[in-house]
């Protein structure tokens, strides 16, 4: 995680713009100091985790918030790339999407996500799930050292 008084850096993945806007709201609300960056799909996400183009000056992220149904490359394969990389793979990913289907838990499991979280509807419900996840990865969780 950052240094001691450092905002933490976040990554959301996600294409659709309601989200992005809730999230960023809910983040607003919360106690945790932090740089919400956004990918506004999988093959930018991967650009921006692996400094490409515009992204060359990217912050690393502590956490990564991956939508699964996006255009260009979906979660799962975005969350495939990122653990095959030996710099990345460290890097909690919380997958956060629509999706309720057993496949896509098992499957988003499989490839190594840190949890999966089924985005509540009601923007009152999505607040408090962003508030826990806050609370869990950046009170409770301990990180390991940044090596890169």
């Amino acid at each position: 995680m950052s240094g001691i008084g450092q905002p933490v850096e976040i990554l959301l993945i996600e294409d659709n713009e309601g989200d992005i806007i809730l999230t960023k709201k809910a983040f607003e609300k919360g106690k945790i100091r932090n740089n919400l960056s956004i990918a506004r799909d999988g093959k930018e996400g991967l650009d921006f985790l692996f400094k490409r183009g515009k992204f060359e000056n990217a912050p690393t992220p502590d956490l990564i918030l991956l939508d699964l149904n996006m255009p260009e490359l979906n979660g799962q394969e975005v969350l495939k790339e990122l653990k095959s990389d030996p710099n990345l793979k460290m890097i909690p990913v919380v997958v956060l999407t629509t999706s309720n289907a057993d496949e896509d838990i098992l499957q988003s499991y499989e490839l190594q996500a840190s949890c999966y979280i089924k985005k509540p509807v009601d923007f009152k419900q999505f607040g408090e799930v962003i508030q826990k996840l806050q609370n869990y990865w950046f009170t409770v969780v301990r990180f390991p050292p940044k090596l890169y």
